[in-house]
């Protein structure tokens, strides 16, 4: 049985290398994605980033070369044919770019739906018949129920095509750039259509597309660069201290689990960071700066609670350090190692000195003396 906990659409280190001539190229090159039960999460990226491989292997036409990949408990890398095509009828729906390629030119749009359920055997007589009416209803397009594809506008048909692919109550519905043939307004009220089916029946819901806008009607964008999930952006709504709701819209980098993460391009190009970084680790974040210039990074924070001991603030340099030119080295990143590089002439910590009447630890490189003195 399947793992309730388990979410919907998982993908672990997914890769897809395809072969020709001779020529490997990888299209995906250990990606990760998770998206739970009842979600709508759209994937976005450049032309050649990999998403459209990523919804061919998720829809079951595909076949991944490594990594896992499961989608509603059905784990595609291992799927027989027949599992295959049960899995294709029943546990998913799917809508191409092209509407031609989700209807039929010579039937209706309710002979559409009809044949749809008839090939999954989901419902027959009345059933299917009820089923035909809610699903025409629920994309507002009932009243053209008798009308062929080419009577009904390119939203329209859209919808019918969302509709067809609801008719075997999929547990997830794929779209791959459902709105990219369509204007503005009509991608925008398609999206809106989508968006009511996802809260109304629940079904989890991937929208693949490489328009920006679609992140507009979903809660969670995930990003895919050369192969990899790079960046998410997670929206929610709160209320400002007028009691007024305002829409909130955080990105974050997606950590893989070797700890490899990709920072979006304007970081990378405002900073020009190239080939490698400095890195530093500080009480509540990791610094980056960039590390072709030669400069050592700003010196890391105290621990909480260093300003109030007396100590300088946070990433302020120690009094005197301008005037004598001298900057603290990367060894000198943390201050508990300073006692352990202090010279035999540096000046003595106060806090380090012994007790009265007990003798002091020789320092480095010196030798006890019986008669007191440095060896």
């Amino acid at each position: 049985m399947t793992d309730v906990a388990e979410p919907h659409i998982l993908c672990v280190d997914l890769v897809r290398i395809f072969s020709a001539d001779g020529v490997e190229v990888q299209a995906l090159q250990g990606l990760n994605l998770r998206v739970e039960a009842g979600e709508m999460v759209a994937v976005v990226g450049a032309s050649g980033s990999g998403k459209s491989t990523l919804l061919t292997i998720l829809s079951g036409l595909d076949t991944a070369t490594a990594g896992v990949a499961r989608v509603a408990g059905h784990d595609l890398l291992t799927m027989g044919g027949r599992e295959r095509v049960q899995y294709q009828r029943r546990t998913v729906g799917f809508i191409w770019q092209q509407t031609s390629r989700n209807l039929l030119p010579y039937l209706t749009a309710a002979e559409n739906l009809a044949l749809a359920i008839n090939v999954a055997g989901t419902a027959k007589g009345g059933a299917r018949t009820a089923r035909i009416a809610e699903l025409l209803e629920l994309l507002e397009v009932a009243e053209f129920a008798d009308r062929r594809p080419g009577e009904l506008s390119g939203g329209q048909q859209q919808r019918v095509a969302i509709a067809v692919a609801l008719a075997n109550a999929p547990r997830v519905l794929l779209a791959d750039e459902p709105t990219g043939e369509l204007d503005e307004a009509t991608s925008a009220s398609v999206l809106e259509a989508m968006r009511r089916v996802n809260e109304e029946l629940g079904v989890t819901t991937l929208i693949v597309t490489h328009d920006p806008t679609v992140s507009e009607h979903v809660r969670r964008t995930v990003q895919i660069r050369d192969g990899r999930t790079s960046t998410e952006v997670l929206r929610s709504t709160r209320l400002d201290e007028h009691g007024a709701e305002q829409a909130v819209a955080e990105e974050f980098a997606v950590l893989d689990r070797v700890g490899r993460l990709q920072l979006p391009h304007d970081f990378v190009a405002s900073l020009e960071l190239q080939e490698r970084v400095r890195l530093a680790l500080e009480p509540d974040h990791v610094g980056v700066w960039p590390g072709h210039d030669g400069a050592p990074p700003p010196r890391p924070r105290k621990a909480a609670g260093a300003e109030a001991s007396g100590s300088e603030p946070s990433g302020a340099e120690p009094p005197g350090a301008e005037a004598s030119g001298s900057e603290p080295s990367w060894a000198e990143a943390s201050a508990d190692e300073a006692p352990r590089r202090r010279g035999r002439h540096a000046a003595p910590d106060p806090a380090e000195q012994p007790a009265h009447g007990e003798p002091a630890d020789p320092a480095p490189g010196e030798h006890p003396d019986p008669n007191g003195g440095a060896a």
